[in-house]
């Protein structure tokens, strides 16, 4: 059956090579021995449907072998795994590794890019983090810290072409995963935290630049139009951002995009959200600074975008919008919708209707946010508490969540089994204290100070939680003792995988929540679970190596205070107690 399927995907290959390449990622997603894109497939929902590990023999599993990339930095994102063969980023320098897996991970090729440290490296806001590759066309897609976008020759790793977008001079850095849809590539681009405006760029296979989009500014730089384009059903109007800041801050507005990207291939719609507005001190930004910290829905073949919704409008805290949007039809108020699904950092599970935008359902997945009392489902917008405003000289205390989000990057898992999401959380509060701060070019640009502690109820930083899209509730919850930085997958054996920062990998019940597996790996775990079955075996596969930003207490010991690292040194110091600085890929399947 293996040798069928890999010579189906060759031959597929050369058939489409040349033609409409929606029909050479489609069916390779569907190949479930496989793992093509970043989150496995188009729709982000990191569901597998291997079984042959399950609840029953998963006790048994053992480390089957590992990689060791040689940097000791955070490693986020996964591998990916086509036909026999295992591709491998590492966090800067950003090499590439292809590791044959008919001869127990052996290097087939390796690739390191070259690049400025000095002028990059130094202003990468939260570790020197990759979150992966891309497939398309006989080629990988490497998405490198400088903003260089490169395409390598899948067999050979030799360059096909490469552009280079931004300037790392200015603060303009890449940490996010290429995505690949259909015909194109997607990239954004980080650097909030420096005054970098966000936006969202397209390629060609070929390396030929299609379209390039802002967050924020002028509609026909937004690619909006002020008819057609809708937020909350209704036309966004002219110059509907524009509106929203003061003189020409927007153009320093963040709203960066290093996360997640899905896409739906019968709407040809793609999904993705953009990060917090700059700077961090809110009285320098007064409006809603849209569309920061908000979901879009853009065309993929024009860029231009269908629907927005802003998650937190005038964010006083510091929240990415960057979160997974995973696509899942699923009934809602007795009736089967077609939605779109985020977990947002501000601590509010939204769930919409992914054709036109409607708002169905925006429930908090942590009862400890108190910032909003709750969304107007008619209006979309928040019931803020005042208490929590940061608007203020003086410092503000207990908001709940911190700036690290009640979630951060690390994507959540959809199983079609239970109609559950499987979401790595994080229990954490903030102290805030604004401070003035002025634009100078490739200077960070925060204005802010936080201190960071657990969230009440509990010491425990962290939670991996089952959460039900359909009601809004929380089915279970596992506690853990930081933050957790991992993303999810869930298996048709019903099964869940996560890693912890202390370096756990962990296997839970996906109906109950009980642990069933736990193994360590070299170092704690920032990366994302995944799994491929390869000559009648199954296998799991992670990356370890602390770091992102949740590990720059180790990752940086230049870090003296315990508010540096925009707050996450405090309370992540007690970290060198169960791990250290690694990067380790570690493989994991049941005895022969």
């Amino acid at each position: 059956m293996t040798m069928t399927v890999k010579l189906f995907s060759i031959a597929l290959l050369a058939f489409v090579h040349n033609t409409v390449i929606a029909d050479e990622l489609i069916p390779m997603q569907e190949n479930k021995y496989n793992w093509v894109m970043p989150a496995g497939n188009y729709n982000n929902q990191r569901y597998s449907e291997l079984s042959q590990i399950n609840k029953d023999n998963v006790i048994d599993m053992t480390s089957t072998w590992s990689f060791s990339t040689g940097i000791l930095r955070g490693h986020e994102g996964n591998t990916l795994v086509i036909d026999g063969t295992l591709y491998l980023h590492t966090p800067f320098p950003n090499e590439v590794f292809a590791l044959d897996l008919n001869v127990d991970g052996a290097i087939k090729w390796s690739y390191k890019p070259k690049q400025n440290h000095d002028e990059t490296v130094p202003v990468m806001c939260c570790d020197i983090v990759n979150r992966g590759l891309a497939y398309a066309d006989g080629k990988l897609f490497l998405n490198q810290a400088d903003t260089t976008l490169v395409a390598l020759e899948i067999n050979t790793g030799k360059e096909i072409w490469k552009h280079q977008r931004d300037d790392p001079k200015r603060g303009a850095t890449s940490t996010g995963a290429p995505h690949v849809f259909k015909d194109k590539v997607l990239v954004g681009i980080s650097g909030g935290e420096f005054g970098v405006r966000g936006y969202i760029k397209a390629y060609s296979l070929d390396g030929q630049e299609q379209w390039q989009f802002y967050n924020t500014g002028p509609d026909d730089e937004m690619g909006f139009d002020p008819k057609t384009t809708t937020s909350m059903m209704d036309p966004v109007g002219k110059d509907s951002s524009l509106k929203t800041w003061s003189g020409d801050q927007w153009q320093l507005g963040g709203g960066t995009t290093w996360g997640w990207f899905s896409y739906d291939p019968d709407t040809n719609l793609f999904y993705y959200g953009s990060g917090n507005p700059s700077t961090w001190n809110p009285m320098l930004r007064p409006g809603d600074n849209k569309w920061s910290s908000s979901l879009f829905a853009r065309d993929l073949d024009s860029g231009k975008a269908k629907w927005v919704y802003q998650m937190t409008p005038h964010d006083e805290w510091g929240f990415d919008g960057v979160n997974e949007i995973p696509l899942v039809d699923q009934k809602i108020n007795d009736k089967l919708r077609k939605t779109a699904v985020h977990f947002d950092a501000n601590g509010f599970a939204y769930t919409f209707d992914r054709i036109n935008g409607e708002l169905l359902l925006a429930d908090k997945f942590d009862p400890n946010i108190n910032w909003s009392r709750g969304v107007n489902l008619k209006t979309g917008r928040h019931d803020r508490v005042v208490k929590y405003s940061t608007e203020k000289e003086d410092q503000t205390t207990g908001i709940c969540p911190a700036n690290i989000g009640a979630k951060n990057q690390g994507p959540s898992a959809y199983s079609p089994r239970t109609g559950f999401f499987y979401v790595p959380i994080n229990r954490v509060c903030m102290d805030y204290e604004t401070s003035m701060v002025r634009y100078k070019e490739g200077q960070p640009y925060v204005g802010a100070t936080v201190d960071l502690y657990p969230a009440p109820g509990g010491t425990h930083l962290g939670n991996l939680i089952a959460w039900d899209p359909r009601i809004g509730k929380i089915v279970w919850s596992h506690p853990e003792r930081y933050a957790v930085w991992s993303g999810a997958l869930a298996t048709a054996s019903d099964l869940v995988f996560y890693g912890t920062l202390e370096g756990y990998i962990k296997a839970i019940d996906a109906q109950s929540g009980r642990e069933l597996w736990r193994f360590k790996t070299p170092s704690g775990i920032v990366g994302n679970v995944n799994t491929y079955k390869h000559l009648g075996k199954q296998y799991i596969s992670v990356l370890s190596g602390i770091g992102g930003w949740a590990g720059v207490a180790m990752t940086i010991p230049s870090l003296e205070e315990e508010p540096d690292g925009w707050g996450h040194k405090g309370a992540y110091l007690s970290l060198s107690n169960w791990t250290r600085l690694g990067g380790v890929l570690s493989v994991f399947g049941l005895p022969n």
